[in-house]
């Protein structure tokens, strides 16, 4: 009998799922009438159009070709697209946006004009809540209103010393795994090393609470974020990358890398819980320091009743979360990348660490101003790292109202119309591809795939990439008013940890010079090598003599 029940609520259930993608089905099919006709590639499935090469493949390189092909706007088929005849085509598209004048009006209205799509949302609130990464409107700009004295250049120039003394410990320990080798070098994973420096940087700097995950103390944080290293992309989960923009309700399938999110949100929840209320107590029983910037420091005065931007409490914690989050993800790719590039080539390695040694040998460390401006070619080399390895591979937003775009190079259409703007309707999902903009050859040249910091030096931008308006005219901190709140953060903690180890140390790749690398979609875009299932990177090193 009750196995019954069971039956009939199931097919009551699957009943009701059907029906509801019926009808979001026939919306897709409906939607876009008042979009522009825009030229694109033709799909490669009609259920899943291009979402599987998206979401499983590198699609950057072809996104070029595309923007080279259909103009600098151009359309995408990502599900659900059935060509009804072959002036007629309707389902669920993605806008591709190359154009800098365009890139520049969509940045510029978000976070009112272009939100992010229901599934991001509901992601972002499943790992970190409802910050400032999950905020839009008037919510995210009172958050960010917040949380901005935390990242100002004056704050920043005092956890300098923070970052060069975390990076010290690193040192402390690859020491000791040297001084253990039988030879003058050992093989180290930087990538791991360098996750849990980036974690225990955000947790002094920004909580003063040390994780010590550098020293080896466990940390149920570390511990679940180390675990997305070692996961697979199964064919559900992929299945609900590749659908979850149309459909969001699929991103509730519970698959092993949500688990993984729910805990991670569990345990940095409870952390961020404990140093929130340990600091309120610490404060409420001393004096309270009104120059007090810190982020920890911030959040405590918002959530007080007279706050000029008052959060809740699950507003503050949510900001903890994410700052966590950010603290393993953003500057450790950046580094892993930057140590890899460095091993790969050697010249560039011997040309910063002299720059490095020269200056800096007997006085000690460079001041925060020094990094701002005092090493050029390390500055190169920064700027040059953010260029060839953003650690996302786009901005995905959707239209909130019909809009028009401008365009900076006029595009023909697939009515063989020729514009200098789109029509957007409302719903529609459009894209800014970060990773493929920063490695063009129309904005970077001929030579946009190499890595080559001496770009920065050599001359002033000239041509279509001074059009791009993001820092540096890199898309890599995105820009507009939810550009990358922590960009100084990470540019200086970035800086800090690289002068000390390149100082003091020598990297190889492991394997030699002909070393495959590939991406791995593990909370950002994270090298590793091909055949190889984990996201880590083992760099031979030996001290610099």
């Amino acid at each position: 009998m009750a196995s019954t029940r069971q039956l009939a609520v199931l097919d009551a259930f699957l009943l009701l799922v059907g029906l509801w993608l019926s009808l979001k089905a026939i919306r897709l099919l409906l939607r876009g009438t008042n979009n522009t006709r825009l030229k694109g590639p033709p799909s490669r499935s009609w259920i899943f159009g291009f979402s599987h090469f998206i979401s499983t493949d590198d699609p950057s390189v072809a996104y070029e070709q595309w923007a080279e092909q259909y103009g600098g706007v151009f359309r995408i088929p990502i599900a659900i697209h059935l060509s009804i005849t072959s002036r007629l085509a309707a389902g669920q598209t993605k806008m591709m946006i190359c154009d800098p004048k365009a890139i520049q009006h969509i940045y510029s209205k978000t976070p009112f004009g272009y939100v992010m799509p229901r599934s991001r949302k509901d992601e972002l609130n499943t790992l970190v809540g409802k910050g400032i990464l999950w905020a839009e409107g008037e919510t995210h700009k009172r958050q960010r209103k917040s949380l901005t004295p935390a990242f100002s250049n004056a704050a920043i120039r005092k956890l300098t010393p923070v970052f060069l003394d975390l990076a010290y410990k690193v040192k402390v320990g690859w020491d000791a795994l040297l001084d253990s080798s039988v030879n003058s070098e050992t093989v180290i994973d930087v990538q791991g090393w360098m996750n849990h420096l980036s974690l225990d940087s955000l947790g002094i700097a920004g909580f003063s609470h040390d994780f010590r995950t550098i020293q080896g103390k466990h940390s149920i944080v570390a511990e679940v974020l180390d675990s997305f290293s070692t996961i697979k992309l199964s064919s559900v989960e992929i299945f609900k990358l590749v659908l979850g923009l149309a459909f969001p309700i699929l991103i509730h399938i519970p698959t092993q890398r949500k688990n993984l999110l729910n805990k991670f949100k569990s345990k940095a929840e409870e952390i961020s819980k404990g140093l929130f209320e340990r600091t309120r107590k610490e404060k409420e029983g001393g004096i309270e320091n009104k120059e007090d910037r810190s982020v920890i420091g911030l959040l405590i005065k918002s959530s007080s009743d007279s706050s000029e931007h008052p959060m809740s409490e699950e507003e503050v914690i949510a900001q903890m979360t994410v700052l966590i989050i950010a603290g393993y993800n953003t500057t450790s790719i950046s580094l892993t990348w930057a140590l890899i590039e460095l091993a790969k080539n050697q010249p560039v390695q011997t040309k910063l660490r002299e720059e490095l040694t020269c200056q800096y040998r007997n006085d000690g460390d460079p001041t925060y101003d020094q990094f701002i401006s005092g090493l050029p070619y390390l500055d190169a080399v920064t700027n040059e790292i953010l260029r060839m390895h953003s650690g996302i591979w786009e901005t995905l937003r959707v239209a909130a109202k019909d809009d028009i775009i401008p365009l900076s190079v006029p595009i023909q259409t697939e009515d063989n119309k020729t514009v200098d703007c789109i029509s957007v309707a409302a719903g529609q999902l459009v894209s800014i591809p970060i990773r493929s903009i920063n490695r063009s050859e129309r904005f970077w040249g001929p030579d946009a795939k190499e890595f080559k910091p001496e770009r920065w030096i050599e001359a002033d931008m000239q041509g279509d990439v001074t059009k791009i308006q993001g820092y540096r005219h890199l898309l890599s901190f995105a820009d507009g008013p939810k550009m990358c709140l922590g960009k100084p953060f990470a540019l200086a903690a970035f800086k800090a940890t690289l002068s000390v180890l390149v100082r003091n140390y020598a990297f190889e790749l492991r394997d030699g010079p002909g070393t495959r690398l590939e991406i791995g979609r593990v909370l950002g875009l994270r090298p590793k090598i091909v055949g190889e299932d984990e996201c880590c990177m083992p760099l031979r090193i030996r001290r610099v003599d």
